[in-house]
């Protein structure tokens, strides 16, 4: 790297942090998670508002690689520490309930979204049909939990009953999506069959050998007090995972990601505490802003077109009534109540950073083209930024019951909380 370069690279990362600094309080100002503001400021960046030949001078083509490698890596450490949650999520609410809702916010989109993949594959520029087809609607499937998460806690929800079984459902929802993912990925590659047998020996060894140690390791500080190279340790691990499922098929972010969920759950809540707090500051404070303005630099809808309007109104239908009303009929098949289902629905219906992962990996691996990609990000916008004031309106703040009651108690109904109100 040259002296250019390197200052080129220090000053696009001063102005990118800055920027989703400032949009990220934008978007708390206006009742939105600072997600939806930093995904904004990335879009806004590339070619969407700013010329190409601009967008080249403030972020030139050989700053973009480094800059692109730190993404990944934030990428990475973000599916580490979404690994290293599900355990706690899976804790909260009501399993049966929560495994109602999830099924049906998974299944309904996850199908409506196949559907739509075969009747628009004329128009896509994909290498398998089947692929495409499974991974657009796997994509429509996802519910961002980190991104859930944030909006319960600003919006004063967390500890709700409703909260714990979107939480919960969320959950399950992560660990599926990402499972049948990966399945997609390995019966569409026909490159790598052989690397793929590795998964087996793979597994075996974080479930038989890695887990055990880290066990062990985690256990010298039950205390919470982690020394840095302890930190170091873990992201050794986490690295060492990605990079193995990188090698033999599959993406880096499952192996980050697993590493993350075979981490030892019994007696290490508060080393886990310190991780999420340590290692997630560098992940989402410093790295993740340069993966959203890196995802923005593809998104260009200046191009999409009436045709792309078209497209974007069927992939909102898709993806909107897909998520609330599976969410709902999931919800109302388990047991809840009209409304509190509905509400589940709202919620379920968030994607942000996590649908953004997936749609990448879509891009780098040629499932989407720039045009869908760049729909498809406008759909994870628009659907995040929606929750909040759906919110509202489904479960104002005088209704919303604190989740004092046990899991056996059924849960009171919205309706006659507010006659009561």
């Amino acid at each position: 790297m040259t002296s250019q370069q390197a200052y080129q690279l220090l000053f696009d990362i001063a102005l990118i942090l800055a920027l989703a600094l400032a949009f990220g309080q934008a978007a708390r100002k206006l009742g939105q998670p600072a997600v939806v503001g930093e995904i904004l400021l990335g879009i806004l960046l590339g070619p969407t508002l700013l010329s190409s030949t601009f967008s080249a001078r403030l972020i030139p083509t050989d700053i973009r690689p480094p800059l692109s490698a730190l993404a990944d890596i934030g990428v990475a450490i973000f599916m580490f520490l979404l690994g290293l949650e599900v355990d706690h999520r899976t804790l909260r609410g009501d399993s049966r309930r929560a495994a109602g809702a999830a099924a049906g916010a998974m299944i309904l989109p996850l199908g409506l979204g196949c559907l739509l993949a075969a009747e628009r594959w004329h128009v896509a520029t994909a290498p398998s049909r089947v692929g495409f087809v499974l991974f657009f609607g796997t994509a429509m499937a996802m519910t961002a939990f980190p991104v859930l998460a944030r909006i319960l806690s600003e919006d004063r929800m967390r500890d709700t009953e409703i909260a714990g079984i979107a939480l919960t459902a969320a959950a399950i929802g992560d660990v599926a999506v990402w499972s049948l993912l990966a399945v997609i990925l390995v019966v569409t590659d026909h490159e790598n069959t052989w690397h793929i047998l590795l998964a087996i020996p793979y597994v075996a060894v974080m479930l038989y050998g890695v887990r055990p140690a880290l066990a062990r390791f985690t256990a010298r500080f039950a205390d919470g007090r982690m020394p840095a190279s302890a930190l170091i340790a873990v992201l050794v691990v986490a690295f060492a995972s990605g990079g193995a499922t990188e090698w033999f098929g599959l993406h880096f972010i499952f192996g980050a990601f697993f590493a993350g969920l075979v981490f030892p759950r019994t007696g290490s809540a508060k080393v886990r505490e310190q991780i999420t707090e340590q290692v997630g500051l560098v992940g989402n404070a410093l790295l993740m802003p340069i993966y959203f303005v890196m995802a923005g630099l593809s998104v260009n809808l200046r191009t999409v077109g009436r045709s792309g309007l078209i497209d974007l109104g069927l992939i909102l239908v898709v993806a909107i009534g897909g998520k609330m009303l599976g969410g709902y009929v999931g919800a109302r098949a388990s047991g809840l109540p009209s409304r509190q289902s509905a509400v589940i629905g709202v919620l379920l219906n968030t994607r942000g950073l996590t649908e953004l992962i997936i749609l990448g990996v879509g891009l780098q691996l040629h499932y989407l083209d720039t045009r869908l990609y760049s729909l498809m990000v406008a759909m994870a916008v628009i659907t995040t930024a929606m929750t909040g004031p759906l919110l509202q309106l489904s479960y104002p703040v005088h209704q919303r019951i604190p989740r004092t009651v046990t899991r056996s108690r059924p849960l009171p109904n919205l309706s006659a909380q507010e006659a009561e109100s």
